[in-house]
């Protein structure tokens, strides 16, 4: 019988490399179980020459330790293909789950990366960090819009704090490329003209003023905070949580800084269309409603009476639930809107390839 110490002679001793190309299993005994089996051997050997007659017995305890260890080993590789993740930041594993939930929202902050750095800069990943691609189609259709100074600076801190994020995620998971997306200025008009359930002439085009273009935001930072909230239950792990709590604050702050000038402005006329900021919001909310199909888990800048905080006001500066919580969205939603199709299944609208990741991909036709 041999025990390590757990002293000072146990802290100087360096774990093992892995003997193959096997993964490394940090739970795994130190001894493979052939040089246990070896030093169980030699130590039955030495009983039986001192007393033959225990010899059975011996044989039966070495059967036994090796059936067990064998079975231990089992066990463990059948629990590392149960929780196959990724090794996150500072060493811990995340669990298969974890990991599809952190992977799937790659998705969105792609899509509004770009959609906000072209906006603000005239580009996109490729000119800002162009591994963050994974070597990805570059997006459809970005264009430099014209903003005023006050919002090209506020795209511009936009744009930034989304490649962060995209940094953040890709350091907990594996992630993937950057999908192909649509972010034309004729893709987002036929979103606010699905929206609107009309024609618009001229066309929509979020690229040709600051008004256009917060109208365009309101589309996007919103449905992604949604999946934040529905997924954060879900998850197994602090680190996963962590990282999602601190995705979700700044998608909130984004989508709140977006509903704010907006709501400024919100008896403005769109273009010559003859309808105001807070209708075009409320369009666009009701359209999520009914791509999302799973009821009202978003709402305009203003609501009718009875509909706001507490009831007690028309003003909604900010959506919530009737206490005030944010809604949750699932992937399923989630995908149905951005697509423009209503269903997860069926790509289209800002991805027209469909959505990468685990998720997104078995949900595709």
């Amino acid at each position: 019988y041999i025990r390590r110490s757990r002293g000072r002679e146990h802290a100087q001793v360096k774990s093992p490399k892995p003997a193959d190309q096997r993964s490394y299993h940090p739970w795994r005994a130190q001894t493979s179980p052939n040089s246990q089996l070896v030093i169980i051997l030699r130590a039955a050997s030495s009983i039986a020459m001192a007393a033959p007659a225990t010899f059975v017995v011996v044989v039966a305890l070495v059967a036994a330790a090796l059936c067990g260890g064998v079975c231990r080993a089992q066990d463990m590789d059948n629990e590392w293909a149960r929780y196959r993740g990724f090794f996150g930041g500072g060493g811990t594993l995340l669990p298969q789950s974890d990991v599809d939930l952190l992977e799937f929202p790659l998705n969105l902050e792609y899509l509004e990366a770009e959609f906000f750095c072209w906006s603000a800069l005239g580009y996109g990943l490729d000119g800002i960090d162009v591994n963050l691609t994974g070597g990805g189609p570059p997006p459809i259709g970005g264009q430099t819009a014209a903003l005023t100074p006050f919002v090209r600076d506020v795209a511009t801190q936009f744009c930034y704090q989304e490649v962060g994020h995209l940094r953040a995620i890709k350091q907990n998971v594996r992630g993937f490329p950057r999908p192909q997306l649509d972010i034309s200025a004729t893709n987002i008009g036929k979103i606010v003209e699905q929206a609107m359930n009309t024609t618009l002439d001229p066309p929509f085009n979020p690229y040709e003023n600051s008004l256009n273009f917060l109208i365009a935001s309101y589309i996007i930072p919103y449905v992604g905070l949604t999946g934040y909230v529905g997924a954060n239950p879900k998850l197994l792990t602090p680190q996963a949580r962590r990282l999602v709590a601190g995705l979700l604050g700044v998608e909130s702050a984004q989508d709140a800084v977006i509903r704010a000038l907006l709501y400024e402005r919100g008896l403005s006329r769109v273009a010559s269309y003859g309808v105001g900021v807070a209708e075009v919001t409320a369009h666009i909310s009701d359209l999520r409603n009914e791509l999302g199909r799973r009821g009202v888990k978003d709402e305009g800048l203003v609501v009718v009476p009875g509909e706001g905080p507490e009831g007690q006001t028309v003003g909604n500066i900010i959506a919530g639930d009737r206490y005030s919580l944010a809604y949750d969205r699932t992937p399923e939603e989630i995908l149905g809107i951005v697509y423009g199709t209503g269903s997860p299944a069926q790509a289209g609208g800002f991805f027209p390839q469909g959505a990468d990741g685990r998720i997104a991909r078995g949900l595709l036709m």
